[in-house]
């Protein structure tokens, strides 16, 4: 029988086995929705969508790109004051043009987030609750993202519409769940998942609950919720869809959900929910995938500040004094 020791060697050997597998399956499967694309409708949708764009959507996605930059940076730092970490909104902003690049430059779509929060850490000396912060203003981000595609896609048509009040009950009972699991005392009060339990109780009550923070974080993410959702109307339209705004938006709200799955810089589970989406509401998967590349070299273009405070960032402080001072002279 082997040792305590032993077991937990072992145990953390297949963590370390299954994380490894899990890193590798995630980019996998977003080139592997990208090639059933490709091998069912071929590479002219991607072509199509590359072609449709113009000077028009890329300006508009650069200017809804600064609004919702701001709106997370806005709702990042206030997530960041609440768990008691300094952070200024001009720096946010930058960090937060710089994690839109990564995120769609990189494999995962998370990378960024994950830089920004360690940066900050680093600036704070306290990586771990940086990252908590960051993992928080997403989450808080996704939920109402969640509510809102919720609201809409009960209101309005589209195809997944029959489906709604079943999800719709499924998060109930979700959230009555976790509210009840929260009533339940453990035996142990010292073991870890009691210590995970509180500490995500007090971020909780104090990062997103607290009478200051709720509604600047309600307010900001559907704000960016919007601003997504218009740049994927503008997107659609470059592309050559006719449909109404009230057959659009739904559509829209149902790639953005994908768009949290990961991904290869963006791409993959985007063109396949929007291709998906599209033909179920009969506009065509191939319009679907044009009208996703088109929304893609929107945001990419309008992620394009995020490299200069990438290049600028690593600049040595006397060369900037130096280009600096060339400037006023």
């Amino acid at each position: 029988m082997p040792r305590p020791n032993s077991m937990q060697e072992l145990a953390d050997r297949s963590d370390n086995t299954m994380g490894a597998v899990w890193a590798w399956a995630r980019p996998l499967a977003a080139a592997a929705t990208l090639a059933v694309l490709v091998w069912y409708l071929g590479i002219g949708p991607f072509l199509d969508g590359v072609r449709a764009v113009d000077g028009a959507a890329l300006v508009a996605g650069a200017a809804i790109g600064v609004l919702t930059t701001v709106c997370c940076a806005w709702r990042w730092s206030r997530v960041a004051h609440g768990l008691g970490l300094r952070l200024s909104f001009p720096a946010a902003v930058a960090a937060c043009y710089r994690s839109v690049f990564l995120n769609l430059t990189l494999p995962g779509g998370v990378v960024g987030d994950v830089h920004r929060g360690v940066s900050h850490g680093r600036s704070v000396g306290d990586i771990g609750l940086a990252l908590r912060a960051v993992a928080w203003e997403r989450t808080a981000g996704q939920v109402v993202q969640a509510v809102l595609t919720i609201a809409v896609l009960f209101a309005l048509p589209s195809p997944v519409r029959p489906s709604i009040p079943l999800v719709a009950g499924a998060l109930a009972v979700t959230v009555v769940a976790i509210t009840l699991l929260r009533g339940i005392r453990g035996g142990d009060g010292g073991t870890r998942w009691s210590q995970v339990r509180r500490t995500i109780a007090r971020d909780l009550r104090t990062a997103l609950l607290a009478r200051r923070a709720w509604p600047t974080i309600v307010l900001a993410s559907v704000v960016v919720v919007l601003g997504n959702g218009i740049t994927f109307v503008i997107a659609a339209r470059t592309a050559g869809a006719t449909a109404p705004l009230a057959q659009l938006l739904p559509l829209a709200l149902l790639a953005m959900l994908a768009m949290a799955l990961p991904s290869i810089a963006g791409w993959g589970p985007r063109e396949g929910a929007t291709a998906w989406a599209f033909a179920a509401a009969g506009l065509g998967a191939e319009l679907g995938v044009a009208t996703a590349v088109v929304y893609g070299v929107m945001v990419l273009a309008a992620s394009l500040p995020g490299a200069i405070v990438l290049v600028a960032a690593r600049l040595p402080r006397n060369a900037i004094a130096q280009a600096e001072g060339a400037a006023d002279a």
